[in-house]
């Protein structure tokens, strides 16, 4: 068994153990490989191991990656900052952006998807923490944008992402996890056309288990599976 094999069964058993604390099926959890950086020979092992959800966070990356699966039933994500300029090359290959956090973008996603002929899911990124390193969305203006969206033919808003800010303990996170759980609670209650709040894209390596306690739907582990990266290789 590989490492990144045995590293994918420990993080499912995790899922499971948190999974089991908060009285929550397994199911309603998905697990995303963050595969960004990596190069494709550890992707193939960790779709080998089970794994068929994979996140990247930059778009030639991702299109390079897919190349080498394209008989593969795999999902891909964008995880990252997306610019309007890229988002042609990927709105008909990812089953989900999570990164939304503009009209403006909105609005390129849905033209984009249009010409393509495709319905693009999204997520609205919140950064609940409100740290200026990190995009986002302030949780003060979700609503308002989820309704613009909302108006839009080929765009749909499928829940919320965030990132937490990085800390040596996971519980710190626990606020911002339950925050943003409150929020799409809130959003879903309004019934707005072309909306769901199913998704909850939140947490990473170093405190998925309290995400997932806290509601999460989605976790996205690069390092727990791959292990740390190297970022020297990446131009």
């Amino acid at each position: 068994m590989s490492t990144i094999s045995k590293n994918i069964s420990l993080v499912r058993e995790n899922i499971a153990t948190a999974c089991k604390k908060t009285g929550r099926n397994i199911e309603e959890v998905t697990l995303i490989a963050v595969s960004k950086t990596k190069p494709v020979d550890m992707l193939k092992d960790a779709f080998d191991a089970g794994a068929i959800d994979f996140g990247e966070n930059k778009v030639q990356e991702l299109c390079d990656k897919i190349e080498h699966f394209q008989n593969e039933h795999m999902n891909w994500h964008m995880i990252g900052h997306l610019q309007t300029n890229k988002v042609k090359y990927i709105v008909d290959k990812v089953c989900l952006i999570h990164s939304v956090d503009s009209i403006k973008l909105a609005l390129q996603i849905d033209k984009e998807a249009a010409k393509k002929g495709v319905i693009a899911n999204i997520l609205l990124e919140v950064n609940v923490a409100e740290e200026e390193s990190k995009f986002g969305l302030t949780c003060e203006n979700v609503e308002d944008l989820v309704k613009e969206i909302s108006k839009l033919s080929n765009i749909r808003v499928k829940g919320l992402m965030t990132v937490a800010p990085y800390t040596e303990n996971a519980e710190e996170n626990r606020v911002y996890f339950r925050k943003l759980k409150q929020l799409s609670v809130d959003i879903k209650t309004k019934n707005i056309d072309n909306v769901s709040m199913d998704i909850l894209s939140m947490g990473m390596t170093n405190d998925y288990m309290i995400a997932i306690e806290e509601g999460s739907t989605h976790v996205r582990v690069g390092t727990g599976i791959f292990g740390d990266r190297d970022y020297t290789k990446i131009s």
